[in-house]
């Protein structure tokens, strides 16, 4: 099993200096910037919207992973890919015709990618899996950060891993909530790709070495 990208999530850095954020996701060997944009009404926080992409993306060569936890995230796709977006991924909960959005992403040059909350099955996203780049499997119910991660949301992944085999598929599997030192393992071994992580990360003393151990090296 390959060690997994890291993508440390700005939701919890220090919103008076998130150039500083950037250096230090760099600095402690981080591949990918997690960007969680939240409406108030899809989930119960505001964050930020295009501009604050745009900003940073003049100041780090890292991937921006985008993450849109709002209503009418086709509204949005083509703001946040001017802006800079590298990836974009919305939620199947919010979207009825899903199918069309992710060719849209696509048709903007980005990878697309879809997520799904605890409460949301696998099985409602299963004819997505072959147009999606990323799956992203919320692992706490979102909107706020530092909350645990629920277990039971281990086995989507399981079973995502699954089907991609199954079906010769090449998405990438993204786990988001509860990230730490204490449940990287778990999250590796149930066959995660990409491991989202915020408040553990900009807590950290040592970043690189929490980047490390959450890699598995």
């Amino acid at each position: 099993m390959k060690n997994p990208i890291v993508a440390p999530s700005v939701l919890s850095a220090d919103f008076s200096n998130f150039a500083s954020a950037l250096i230090e996701i760099e600095a402690a060997g981080a591949e990918w910037v997690h960007l969680d944009v939240m409406d108030g009404h899809f989930v119960p926080n505001l964050t930020f919207g295009p501009k604050l992409v745009e900003d940073l993306r003049h100041q780090s060569s890292a991937v921006f992973d985008v993450h849109l936890m709002v209503e009418g995230p086709e509204n949005l796709i083509e703001a946040f890919a001017k802006a800079g977006a590298d990836a974009i991924t919305f939620h199947v909960e919010a979207v009825v015709h899903s199918h069309r959005l992710l060719g849209a992403i696509h048709g903007l040059g980005k990878k697309a990618g879809i997520s799904i909350v605890p409460s949301t099955p696998v099985s409602y996203i299963e004819e997505l899996l072959p147009v999606a780049d990323l799956v992203l499997v919320m692992t706490v119910n979102p909107g706020f950060g530092g909350q645990e991660l629920i277990p039971q949301c281990l086995e989507k992944i399981r079973t995502l891993v699954r089907l991609r085999e199954k079906q010769g598929l090449h998405f990438l599997i993204s786990v988001d909530g509860g990230v730490n030192e204490s449940t990287a393992a778990m999250v590796r071994e149930a066959g995660a790709d990409v491991l989202i992580t915020g408040s553990s990360f900009f807590k950290a003393q040592d970043k690189a070495r929490l980047v490390g151990h959450l890699k598995g090296i």
